[in-house]
Order: C-alpha cells, then structure tokens, then sequence
C-alpha cells in the first residue's frame, strides 16, 4: 500500500499523465531485472518460442519469417472462378441489377434484356399458391398437422411423388403420347446442375462436347474441366444445325487429341429460338452411334412454344425408332415453362443405367429441398391448374413476342422466324460501326450506358456473325415495350432506316 498510493497521487495530481506512466513502467523493468539476478544459473528457462536464448528464434525473425510466407493461398480452381467476369453477359446482368429499372421507383434505370425470366402468369401462380399454401404448409391428414414430409431426410434425388408428378407435367407439355418413367429421372438443384452432373458422368477432364451456336453461355468447366467446342451455325440456314457442319468440328476436334464424348443440344434453340426437326433429330442419333458419343438435350423451353411447327422431344424419337437409348440423356427444368427459377428444380432423364446410378450419388451436392418438393407435388398435380396455366401463359408470350418484334421492325431490325421460347434473336447487323466483335460490343455498350437497356450479344454465345443480339421480352408489359423501343430510337439514331 505504500507504494500504490503515492503513485495514485503523482498520476492524478502532482506528476501528471507522464509520470504517472513512466514510474509503473520503470519499476516494473527493475523488478524483471532483479528476479532475473537472483535466479540459479542450474535453473532451465521456461519454454518460449519467442525467448531471445533459443537461437534463430528471436521476435524479429519470426516475424520476418511469417511476413515471407506471402498471402495466404486458396486452390488454383478457386482462384480461376473467383476472377472477375469478362463476358458481357454477366457485366451486363450485373449492372440492370445493380439500378433496375422501375416505371415509378426508378424510370431511368437499366432495363433488362439479357435475362430469360417469364414473369407472364405470376399472377397465375400467386393465385395458385394462395389458393393452396395453407394446406401445403399444414400437411393435414385426418386433420392432424404432420411434418414429416418436410422436417425429415428425403432421397437426395428427388422423392418418388415429385418423380411422378413430373413426369405427367412433361407428357402434358410435350403431348402426342410421349410418356416417361419416373424411375429414370435423377432431380437437381436447378438444370445448370443437372447438366454439370452428365458431363461429371459421360466425360473426363480435358474431355469435350459440341454445341450448336450460338449457345447460351454455359459454365460447365469450372468444375468438370470439360471442353465446349462451337459447331458453327449461320444466318442464311436460319442458324439451325447441319451434319456436315458437325463433322467438321469433330474431326477437327480430334486431330488436337482431344476426346469428344458428346454433343450438347438446346431444343428449342436457345438464343434463336428454333426447333430440331424429326429428320434432324434422327440424323444427330447416327452421327451418334456412328462416333460412338452421347447426346445431351436440354428442353427446358419445350412447354415454350407458341407457334405452328411441332416440338419433337427426342424421347418420342428413341421411343419409336430402332436407335441405342443408352446414349440419350434429356435434362428439364421449370424455371422457364413454370415460371419457378427461385425453387431451383432440374431434372436427368436418362436411359443408362450406369448413367442414373452415378448420378443419384451426385445429387448428394445439389439436391431438391424436401418443402420444395412437396409444394410441386400438389401444384403439378393440379391438371385444372396446369392446363389453364399453359394455355394462357403460350398465349400471353405469343402476344408479347407479336408487339415486341413488331416493334423493332419499326426501327428497321428484323429477327429470325421462330415461334417458341422467351426471347428473339435479333440482326443489328446494320446498326454496329465496324463488321466485328468489336463494333458489335462497341453498340453493345452505347445500348447499355446511353440507352440503359442490357442485350445479350451474339458474341457472348459464340456466334460468328458479328451484330445480332438476344432480347428477352417475358419481362416486360405493353407500356415497357414503348420504352424500349424509344430508347433504341434514341441510340441508333439515323441508322433506324437500315434493314
């Protein structure tokens, strides 16, 4: 105590802040200086990976050696997806998301173009889900609540139920007695995963696939490791596929040792919007045998089509021809002809066993959430609801796509003759400043910075012709369309009488 309280007294009054600090500090450096004089020169130090006598030790080096390591690593797969993207499909997503446009909140914003999102019968399925969510969420069954479908663990590739439900929600959308096996179909996350599980399934690292172009920009080499090679399509066949035009790519393909283990479809096309004809499709199964590959078709926009022409599922192909089903994967989703993209459901449908029995165990990543599924059960099961839903939502895309094509052929822009999907295929050709890539991104950006409206650009789906462009028009009502219009009235200026 005698020595507590006069220090108390010179930190508060007499000595001041400095004083008050320097006299704890100093007796504090001889009482260390004292124990240390009075310790037996027998007795060990204490172990301290700091200690100045354990030589090379010292706080110094240590401390050099930790700043030497460098920053600390993350793997070199991790490090190639974290970089920023470059495609302008995803700078262009991601500036309308960061200022969307908005007819009263934000009517300068960006208005977007480049996301097919069919927001046509949201009113359709709010209904349904109004209508119907009090006895999803209770589950009564003899009017008692049971939980038991959602709070336990389900079948990581989806419960037989929704299997079943799915496959009559298919055979009615594709129609003329096309039927699918619930056995055979493996449910994801969503179809992006569902087609990153086939080509974890049909290819190795380094392995590759054909896709027709231009193709929607697909992600399926961050973590497969897989090769998409362009089979090149061209205007003046309307883009659509040929055989000759697909050998080529394999043969070139394999003269650089690379091994092609199958070709990718997208039927109807996405971002053209066309369809593969029965001949076509009969015509890509023996290419296919002949090559000895596997045929991926993702028909995610079948229930899409608003047209004359007939969609053919190439289900209804292997089912009544003499072809090898084994090579046939079709992978589905209904975040397109449902308008249900948050609930992330895809689906395999396989006719290889080997194929379903690798992807089940592969699901385990990507897997459909119990309360998910059972709502989809009871909405799919509703055949009053899901007929009237397709009905009007093809009616409601018709009428959409009919004002939205009208009107850029106003401006002198004409699109290709499709009749299916959210979206048009549109040829600027005549409106970019310079034949290329460049003039074609160069006008990509006057319409995104000047004309606050995102399109996809042919060149990020691989299309060889510099000037056309994807505009998704299922987000948009009939006064949105005149804006549209109005502000490429306003960037492409005197161009507007080229056709």
């Amino acid at each position: 105590m005698r020595l507590v309280v006069p220090l108390q007294g010179v930190a508060q009054g007499r000595g001041g802040l400095l004083l008050g600090s320097l006299i704890p500090c100093a007796l504090f450096y001889f009482l260390q200086l004292y124990l240390k004089r009075r310790r037996s020169p027998s007795d060990p130090s204490p172990p301290s990976s700091s200690s100045s006598n354990q030589p090379g030790m010292t706080r110094h080096s240590s401390l050099s050696n930790l700043l030497s390591r460098g920053p600390l690593r993350i793997s070199s797969l991790a490090t190639s997806i974290a970089k920023p993207d470059d495609s302008p499909y995803y700078m262009g997503l991601d500036r309308a998301s960061g200022d969307p446009y908005h007819r009263i909140a934000n009517p300068d914003g960006v208005i977007q173009l480049g996301l097919s999102e069919n927001r046509f019968c949201f009113d359709l399925i709010e209904k349904w889900t109004s209508e119907n969510l009090r006895d999803w969420v209770m589950g009564r069954e003899g009017g008692d609540l049971s939980i038991s479908g959602i709070a336990t663990y389900q079948p990581s590739d989806g419960t037989m139920k929704l299997k079943m439900a799915m496959a009559g929600f298919m055979s009615r959308v594709i129609g003329r007695d096309v039927s699918y096996e619930p056995s055979q179909m493996v449910l994801t996350a969503g179809v992006t995963p569902a087609i990153e599980t086939l080509c974890f399934c049909l290819a190795d690292h380094g392995n590759a696939f054909l896709v027709p172009t231009p193709y929607y920009p697909r992600d399926m080499k961050w973590r497969t490791g897989v090769e998409l090679i362009p089979v090149h399509c061209r205007s003046k066949d309307n883009f659509v596929l040929s055989i000759s035009a697909l050998d080529q790519a394999f043969n070139q393909t394999r003269k650089r040792e690379t091994k092609i283990r199958g070709i990718l479809l997208s039927n109807p096309a996405n971002p053209v919007g066309n369809l593969l004809s029965r001949k076509m499709l009969e015509a890509l199964l023996k290419f296919a045998e002949e090559k000895n590959i596997h045929i991926v078709s993702d028909e995610i926009f079948a229930g899409s089509i608003y047209g004359e022409k007939e969609f053919v599922s190439i289900a209804e192909i292997v089912g009544s021809e003499d072809f090898d089903k084994n090579r046939v994967h079709i992978v589905y989703g209904l975040s397109k002809d449902l308008f249900l993209p948050g609930v992330r459901v895809g689906m395999i449908y396989s006719f290889n066993e080997n194929v379903l029995a690798a992807a089940r165990k592969l699901t385990r990543f990507s897997s459909v959430s119990a309360p998910t599924q059972r709502l989809l059960v009871s909405m799919l099961s509703d055949t009053r609801f899901i007929v009237e839903y397709i009905q009007t939502n093809k009616k409601r895309i018709r009428d959409m796509r009919d004002l939205f094509v009208a009107g850029l052929e106003e401006l002198g822009i004409k699109c290709t003759d499709s009749r299916s999907s959210l979206y048009c295929w549109a040829d600027m050709r005549n409106l970019i400043p310079t034949y290329g890539e460049k003039g074609e991104l160069e006008l990509w950006e006057k319409l995104l910075n000047v004309g606050k409206i995102n399109l996809t650009p042919g060149s990020a789906c691989h299309c060889i012709e510099p000037g056309w462009f994807r505009c998704c028009f299922t987000t948009l009502d009939k006064d949105d369309v005149r804006v549209v219009m109005g502000r490429i009235r306003k960037v492409v200026g005197s161009h507007t009488s080229c056709g």
